[in-house]
């Protein structure tokens, strides 16, 4: 197998030279070109030979070499055409790499791990785009896809998002629906000028190590993401105005104020002052009252 030799500003350079390549701002395409920040992307999602790594926006293939070196199997999902010629050759030297050139968010990635990895938890790592980037985690977690765990570059703003608790600017529904699924731990922080072109944001890598089971214990977990959702819709709003305003829900505002007394949260209580663990209380006392959907 080639040993991986781009990651640096003048192989990336080279590649994008050789095939006229254009950046398309509809993808969000910033290239890796710092080797150091793909050791550690590599090392925090603990890749072996045993794993089956499914890659999603590959780009010209930096960071699959790295990933192919260390995995089993390597995936790589890219959306963008003009970018498999580049992939075919920037891969041609890792036989275990497989390109597709598809929209993750149309892949049925449960089958490919059916097909290809036994039905096996597979390791998602991926340099995400900004502006899709919750669709997609959310879509794996969400999607039953057998996932041991996903190692993301992401806006920073996003990775704080995902791991932070009550009382802070940045908790709200993404932090309490990715800590519902997985534990997630923020690797590093990355500053633009490790990118070509250079992002306007900082990022970071997140690895988000999916809960073997999930920390709380709900009886419809539909209707505690409806109660978050709502309680973060108008955040400003006390958590009974919230999901009294919600078009999700259809509970009378008695049932509503009565269940947040019987929970024993205090009058005029917020949602972004409630736990995970305090949505599943709530969500389980509103599911023993009748039907919560329109």
């Amino acid at each position: 197998m080639t040993a991986p030799y781009l990651g640096n500003p003048k192989g990336t350079i080279e590649v994008l030279q050789k095939y006229d390549f254009v950046f398309q701002k509809k993808y969000g395409q910033n290239f890796l070109i710092d080797t150091h920040v793909l050791d550690k992307i590599i090392d925090a999602a603990h890749i072996t030979k045993e794993d089956f790594v499914l890659e999603i926006g590959p780009g010209i293939g930096t960071m699959t070499q790295y990933l192919a070196q260390a995995a089993g199997k390597v995936y790589a999902v890219e959306i963008d055409k003009t970018l498999i010629p580049i992939l075919e050759d920037t891969l041609q030297g890792f036989p275990n790499v497989t390109i597709l050139n598809e929209d993750i968010l149309k892949v049925d990635i449960k089958k490919l791990a059916e097909e290809h990895n036994a039905g096996k938890p597979i390791k998602v790592v991926a340099n995400l785009p900004y502006y899709i980037t919750t669709p997609i985690i959310m879509g794996l977690f969400e999607g039953d896809v057998p996932i041991a765990s996903i190692t993301v570059m992401v806006q920073k703003e996003v990775a704080d998002r995902m791991q932070v608790g009550p009382g802070t600017k940045d908790y709200g529904a993404l932090s309490l629906a990715v800590q519902y699924y997985a534990d997630p731990y923020i690797v590093a922080n990355v500053p633009p000028n490790c990118f070509m072109p250079r992002p306007k944001v900082g990022s970071a890598v997140i690895r988000l190590t999916r809960h073997k089971e999930p920390p709380v214990d709900v009886k419809d977990e539909k209707l505690m993401f409806r109660l978050i959702r709502a309680s973060f819709n108008q955040r400003r709003k006390t958590l009974a105005n919230g999901l009294n305003n919600s078009p999700e829900l259809s509970f009378t505002k008695e049932k509503i104020q009565r269940t947040i007394e019987a929970c024993g949260f205090r009058e005029g209580i917020r949602g972004e002052a409630l736990t995970l663990a305090d949505f599943a209380r709530l969500a389980n006392a509103l599911a023993d009252t009748g039907d919560p959907y329109p």
